[in-house]
């Protein structure tokens, strides 16, 4: 089946047997809620292509290997490229025929990513490349991409974090999924009309995505953070003493033990505050408050202007080993902070 655009017509090519004008046909659907239910519908128009020519001519009976056009009385969302076969009110035949037949060609796997195309050849070649790309998919389908798409994609979140993604090759989001999306902001989403230009966004995101993943489990319970001391900022001196910082590298996050230039404690973060809301962390730019309890602002910052992460010996290495992972001011903090560590211990962070 091809469904002309605009039109309620659909062009088709009859492989095997005959088919009448006057005949109901069965149509495999593979989308919506009833997807395993084919729509079924008498032929209202039967036309065949002329020989040699675009043109179609109105019939009352066609024949195999026939370029034919039809329009059916039912109203449906008929999908480009699904089988149809003459109906004979063998409905469980007819649904076992089309499941063997679309199986055949959009097999997945038990675990992987969705993925969306606009017809069933487009959908066959995306899969073809996925596979030989060894990208697995565990869901595959035609049209749009809808809130199922989004509630599998959040699913896989649990699973695994890279297959939290859908592709669609020449498809767009519908508005429901749109707005299940914006409360879901760690599954991604890559259309294009290119399908191989999609493939390749696809495999270069997965890539970061993972430096991302392993990063994180990496850091563990320590981050990497610099941060300045806003000294016009300083909103109660003591019991807590909560001033104003500016994240100048890594991450900033409650409960992090902090030491000045000279690696000397300072205490842990007990709070952090952006925009008159408590926050669990703050990254590179932001401005914010913390509060750390056990100092006095005036006697112990007055000579501080930087604030760095305490981090131990084996963390220390462990960065160092994986520095692939951080950023290059990232990298630069941590032999900052080695620096300071090594005014006490020359050691330091040695092999």
């Amino acid at each position: 089946i091809k469904k002309e655009r605009d039109t309620s017509y659909l062009e088709s090519i009859l492989y095997d047997g005959e088919l009448a004008k006057s005949d109901t046909i069965a149509i495999a659907n593979i989308s919506g809620s009833n997807q395993d239910e084919p729509i079924i519908s008498r032929i209202r128009v039967l036309e065949e292509i002329r020989p040699l020519s675009e043109k179609f001519q109105p019939k009352d009976k066609v024949t195999a290997a026939t370029g034919v056009r039809m329009q059916i009385i039912e109203k449906a969302n008929v999908l480009p490229g699904m089988p149809f076969v003459v109906f004979k009110d063998n409905l469980d035949e007819v649904k076992k025929i089309f499941k063997q037949q679309i199986t055949e060609n959009i097999k997945t796997d038990k675990q992987g990513i969705i993925a969306k195309a606009d017809s069933l050849g487009s959908l066959e070649a995306l899969l073809s490349i996925l596979k030989q790309e060894k990208i697995s998919v565990v869901k595959a389908g035609i049209g749009i991409i809808s809130k199922s798409d989004i509630i599998s994609a959040k699913a896989n979140l649990k699973i695994n974090e890279l297959d939290a993604i859908i592709i669609g090759f020449n498809v767009s989001l519908d508005e429901e999924a749109g707005e299940l999306l914006g409360q879901n902001k760690e599954i991604k989403i890559m259309t294009d009309e290119v399908i191989y230009k999609l493939v390749d966004d696809l495999k270069e995101f997965r890539i970061q995505k993972k430096k991302e993943i392993e990063k994180k489990r990496m850091m563990g319970l320590v981050s990497l953070a610099k941060v300045k001391v806003l000294h016009n900022y300083v909103f109660r001196n003591t019991s807590p003493a909560i001033f104003g910082v500016h994240v100048e590298v890594g991450k900033i996050t409650s409960r992090m033990n902090l030491i000045d230039g000279n690696n000397e404690k300072v205490g842990n973060v007990k709070n952090l505050q952006a925009e008159n809301k408590s926050v669990e962390e703050a990254s590179e730019g932001q401005e914010l408050a913390i509060s750390i309890p056990g100092i006095n602002f005036e006697r112990r910052m007055k000579e501080v202007d930087f604030l760095y992460s305490e981090i131990g010996e084996s963390q220390f290495k462990n960065f160092r080993k994986n520095k692939d992972l951080l950023s290059q001011k990232e990298i630069a903090l941590l032999q900052e902070i080695a620096e300071i560590k090594r005014k006490s211990n020359a050691t330091w962070g040695g092999s």
